[in-house]
């Protein structure tokens, strides 16, 4: 059973960076896709970036393009989303999330039907 732990959330000042880490265990192989994703309060989830080991697809939301990069430590089995020039309106709880083995990510979309989820972590960005 896949399991995903998330750390790294915590409380900066708006131009600054966080790094995010999703730990993930249980796999099965070395194709998959892990996915970020955010929420706000009486805000919707959100997709916000991806990346796969399957093909190396990658995707941003808009608003993040340019100050977040995903990427990975395969020896670690770890996700890391790097958030740079952050703004108040990024604050959110962000969890990390896997699809099915052998995912893509989506072009427009991102991870398209996540089936494990981790715990989550509060990013608070102030103004």
């Amino acid at each position: 059973q896949v399991q995903l732990v998330e750390s790294g959330g915590g409380l900066v000042q708006s131009g600054g960076s966080l790094r995010l880490s999703c730990a993930a265990s249980g796999f099965t192989s070395d194709n998959y896709a892990i996915g970020w994703f955010r929420q706000a309060p009486g805000k919707e989830r959100e997709g916000v970036s991806c990346f796969s080991t399957v093909d190396g697809s990658t995707y941003y939301l808009d608003s993040v393009k340019g100050r977040f990069t995903i990427f990975r430590d395969k020896a670690k089995n770890t996700v890391y989303l790097q958030m740079n020039m952050l703004k108040p309106e990024d604050t959110a709880v962000y969890y990390c999330a896997t699809d099915l083995p052998f995912s893509s990510c989506l072009k427009d979309y991102g991870l398209a039907s996540p089936v494990a989820w981790g715990q989550g972590t509060q990013v608070t960005v102030s103004s």
